[in-house]
């Protein structure tokens, strides 16, 4: 007589939802102009420096790229003034791909992670994708702060990745440095602390802190960061992280052979040397707070000032019905319940015309509300 033996891994049979992005402009009926605000993008498109680098290399689209991408983790050495060495950078085709790898390197069956909510989906989804158990340690209060205590208290024998993301993603708060430290030196030994920083660039909180001091103390960290935001290449799906030398060669045995492509590589090194086009993004969504925060307090909607290039707000009706509104008025908005902040909806900072357009858009849409 045969045996009823399924296949199927019984943790992936359940109800595990995979990571959905936001519409794409051709998705939008409107006779009006479209604003992508809905994505966390560039407005400002990408570095110009990463645009030479893609024409320079375009016609080398037939040979195979670097096996291991030696050459961005040198640039990342040299971007970091030499206080991290190339061996302790981890590449991958996006951040979102770094923390996959994160996840199939420390997680699986009978092991557990510990993430706080409202936070950024792929610390639920990756984790449940390996069998891993996720432990939720809810974000406190109307300033979101970190639930230290909640988060030791969490932690067992099966821990092994706390996921933090500072700014965060989609409140736009961050985590003050001394919650970080009283973390680290609340954790045991057998757990990492994953720290995803990729909107560090746009923080001005005088305590605001990355990953790398405590890396260089020899910390279990890894800083996550990503080349879609500040440098504009989203479309070329690049990024990188990086930790101690123990943690980081540990993670790159598991990871694939060429797995960066050719122009992708080539353009995160130029994006690295454009300073100028940095300080121009930074100063360009900081002006975009100082012209949106007045104008949202004239409306009385209720919104979260933010350390990141978007903020997070709660319109007076369902989420679902403002972001059709919404895109009615040529302004596409992100629906944020799935990411753990019910009826709220996130927003990108623009250029100054896309900005306007919101304000005039939300002003119309609050009128007919």
């Amino acid at each position: 007589m045969k045996k009823n033996i399924s296949f199927f891994k019984p943790y992936l049979q359940s109800t595990i939802s995979t990571y959905k992005g936001g519409k794409s402009k051709d998705q939008i009926q409107t006779d009006k102009q479209i604003y992508k605000l809905s994505s966390n993008e560039n407005l400002l498109g990408p570095s110009p420096l990463a645009i030479e680098a893609l024409k320079e290399n375009i016609h080398s689209l037939n040979e195979y790229p670097e096996q291991k991408g030696d050459s961005l983790q040198v640039a990342l050495s040299e971007f970091y003034g030499g206080k991290l060495r190339p061996e302790q950078f981890i590449t991958d085709n996006s951040g979102v791909g770094i923390l996959e790898l994160i996840t199939h390197a420390f997680l699986g069956e009978g092991l557990e992670c510990i993430v706080s909510n409202p936070t950024f989906i792929p610390y639920h989804q990756f984790p449940k994708q390996v069998g891993a158990v996720v432990r939720e340690v809810p974000l406190k209060g109307d300033d979101f702060s970190l639930d230290v205590a909640g988060i030791v208290a969490a932690i067992n024998d099966n821990t092994r990745i706390i996921w933090l993301c500072s700014p965060n993603n989609p409140t736009g708060t961050y985590i003050p440095k001394a919650k970080i430290d009283e973390l680290i030196a609340l954790i045991p030994n057998h757990v990492i602390v994953v720290y995803d920083e990729v909107y560090y660039q746009f923080a001005t909180a005088e305590d605001y802190t990355r990953g790398l001091p405590y890396i260089a103390k020899g910390k279990n960290v890894i800083a996550v960061n990503s080349f879609s935001k500040a440098y504009g290449l989203a479309g070329l799906r690049i990024g990188y992280a990086y930790s101690t030398p123990e943690i980081a060669q540990y993670i790159n045995q598991i990871r694939r052979p060429f797995l960066l492509n050719t122009l992708a590589l080539k353009a995160a090194i130029a994006a690295l040397k454009d300073v100028d086009f940095i300080n121009r993004t930074v100063a360009n969504i900081n002006a975009g707070k100082a012209y949106l925060y007045p104008e949202l307090d004239k409306l009385d909607i209720q919104y979260w000032k933010s350390q990141a290039n978007f903020f997070l707000m709660k319109p007076p009706m369902d989420e679902l019905e403002f972001e059709e509104k919404m895109q009615k008025e040529g302004i596409m908005v992100r629906p944020v319940t799935n990411f753990g902040a019910p009826d709220c909806i996130r927003v990108t900072i623009g250029t100054p015309d896309a900005n306007k357009a919101f304000i005039e858009a939300l002003a119309h849409v609050l009128r007919d509300c």
